[in-house]
């Protein structure tokens, strides 16, 4: 070989990892923000990408997804959304709660935004309207904070005659407010008496266990709260040593051993939200794509919980079940 062919061949082989490289500084970046923590995001992440993917767009390949997780702790959210900012990302995604998708439209006014919430954007500020979000900002809500009143009617109509039902809610999470303003009513329009135990950090679940125990609470109903999807297990564990009869608003807490769920499809809205975001990198506006909501909610009763509690399940509320656990 002569050497001016050599020293050409030798100088291309060198020129990959640049030319790589290049390519891989060159993919869009997603900024993903979530309340939530990683561990118990596997699943909804994984939409996510799949999403993204049925939009054109491969974690790796064709886009880069940057991850940030504030894990309950809803006051790291704006750092992390500032980050996020600061690294330039194409698209801001902010998910795991109403304070993520709320610190994500205010992190910004130029890049695009796609929350994911659980109550109304609309009265939230973050959209104009659902069919014509405007501005830089759309999304998807789940209604999960909506809620509250339907699945303790769900409780009660498993549990009948319970004295007393204990409430948990996370106090820093700013829906809870409004959660226990719908609960209450309807707990007195039928009479039912309710026990509310606030907790924002592990010791303070411990002390709102201690007090259900202490008020001799005949059922729980744990609402809706990014803080509590990343203790699944220590709550549903509570509930099961205490035999307790409970529901939850997502299915991951009834495939955990919960006794009820019922709320959306979380992972259908991450894959929405996936699919948003890749259309945005391809060129639509968020102003112009109007904000999601649940096609379906989830309905789970593990037959397994109820029968290590002694319960026998009611065939009307067997024949509304999405799914059973057995």
């Amino acid at each position: 070989m002569r050497r001016r062919e050599f020293i050409t061949l030798l100088g291309g082989a060198a020129a990959w990892p640049l030319v790589a490289h290049a390519q891989r500084a060159a993919m869009p970046i997603v900024g993903f923000m979530s309340g939530r923590s990683s561990e118990d995001s596997a699943g909804v992440a994984s939409a996510f990408r799949q999403g993204l993917a049925d939009a054109g767009f491969v974690d790796g390949q064709t886009v880069t997804i940057e991850y940030r997780w504030a894990n309950g702790d809803y006051e790291k959210l704006p750092a992390l959304a500032a980050d996020l900012v600061n690294h330039k990302v194409a698209v801001l995604v902010g998910v795991g709660g109403d304070v993520s998708a709320a610190v994500a439209a205010k992190a910004t006014k130029t890049i695009p935004v796609v929350f994911g919430m659980g109550g109304d954007p609309v009265k939230a500020g973050l959209v104009a309207s659902f069919n014509r979000p405007g501005g830089n900002v759309t999304g998807y809500t789940l209604w999960t904070n909506e809620m509250e009143s339907k699945r303790l009617g769900l409780l009660r109509q498993l549990v009948p005659g319970v004295p007393l039902i204990g409430i948990l809610v996370n106090p820093a999470f700013p829906p809870t407010e409004r959660e226990l303003l719908e609960l209450e009513p309807a707990a007195q329009a039928v009479n039912q008496k309710l026990f509310v135990a606030r907790a924002n950090d592990d010791a303070e679940i411990d002390v709102a266990f201690a007090s259900f125990v202490e008020q001799r609470v005949g059922a729980l109903l744990v609402t809706a709260a990014p803080f509590f999807d990343t203790r699944v297990s220590p709550i549903v564990g509570f509930a099961a040593q205490k035999r307790l009869p409970a529901i939850y608003h997502f299915r991951e807490y009834a495939v955990a051993g919960g006794l009820i769920s019922y709320g959306p499809n979380v992972a259908e809205s991450y894959k929405d939200a996936g699919t948003y975001a890749g259309r945005i990198l391809k060129g639509e506006k968020p102003a112009d794509l109007p904000v999601m909501q649940p096609s379906k909610f989830d309905f789970l009763i593990n037959l397994k919980t109820a029968k290590t509690l002694g319960l026998t399940v009611p065939p009307t509320l067997l024949a509304e079940a999405s799914e059973v656990i057995e």
